[in-house]
């Protein structure tokens, strides 16, 4: 921006306007082409904006607390579960996902789900669960689940975290681990939806109810706090008028689900998923 120039002329009333007032006029003026000159951008600017896009990028690495999050559960996870892993790895290699697929991850529910693939219909799956996973197991080995597919959205169930034995996790303990699973998931493919999918209550683990009602109102204000995570609402469905577990429901370990109930379940979640989806085309 150029600065304007002014030509100066002596004032004919020398009352009106002496030299002295006219120096001073011309000095005000000079403070205010420097005033100008403060509020435009300087060239530095382009220094400044690159400096915050580095800071930015910094931010957004991984820092040695979230390193540390999985720190206590590494090695114990490896040992039950890394042939687990590798086998999926293994079918990874040899197999190629359906176009679009919902990525399923989780515990044995989801294991378990011989007929995911007719219950989620039209959806097509990729299933990846296994038996007695924990979000403290899941998040070691989120990346090497999640990252060799090409996924439209991708389900989480996980109900072993608290089972009502002296062992279990705390609800705020899990939440980081939660987060930890999602922010993989949404670090590999931004525009997919992660649905978190509510615990189950069941009569083997009853008595742990309280705790685990706890964990699913964590899970749900994940959802809330997290961009394109929805969460999957399905305890009701599974308890009768006076909020007992519907028996019938349940294999007879009354833990995992039965034919009929994994008919139901999966009409929960297909019917999520076809509601988040919708959104998302939408918007």
């Amino acid at each position: 921006m150029r600065l304007k120039t002014f030509s100066f002329r002596q004032p004919v009333d020398a009352h009106r306007a002496t030299p002295q007032f006219t120096s001073a006029r011309f000095a005000a003026w000079i403070l205010s082409g420097f005033a100008c000159l403060s509020i435009l951008p300087s060239a530095h600017f382009p220094r400044a904006k690159a400096q915050d896009t580095a800071a930015a990028g910094v931010a957004n690495q991984p820092s040695e607390s979230d390193a540390d999050v999985l720190a206590p559960y590494r090695e114990a996870a490896t040992k039950r579960w890394e042939k687990e892993i590798q086998k999926y790895e293994t079918l990874d290699a040899k197999t190629t996902d359906p176009a679009d697929g919902i990525l399923l991850i989780g515990s044995s529910s989801i294991r378990r789900w011989d007929t995911a693939a007719e219950d989620l219909a039209p959806f097509r799956v990729i299933p990846r669960g296994y038996g007695g996973a924990k979000y403290s197991d899941l998040a070691v080995f989120a990346e090497r689940l999640i990252t060799p597919h090409d996924f439209r959205a991708v389900v989480i169930f996980v109900g072993n975290d608290i089972s009502g034995k002296e062992t279990d996790a705390t609800p705020e303990e899990v939440e980081r681990l939660v987060r930890h699973v999602v922010e993989i998931a949404r670090e590999h493919r931004s525009d997919a939806p992660v649905l978190l999918v509510e615990v189950t209550p069941t009569r083997s683990r009853y008595d742990a109810w309280p705790k685990i009602r706890e964990l699913n109102a964590m899970l749900r204000e994940v959802c809330f706090t997290e961009p394109n995570v929805h969460f999957v609402a399905t305890a009701e469905t599974f308890l009768t008028h006076d909020n007992q577990p519907r028996e019938n429901l349940f294999v007879d370990d009354q833990l995992h689900l039965n034919e009929e109930g994994y008919v139901i379940w999966g009409k929960i979640i297909r019917d999520r998923l076809t509601e988040v989806l919708r959104e998302q085309t939408h918007d």
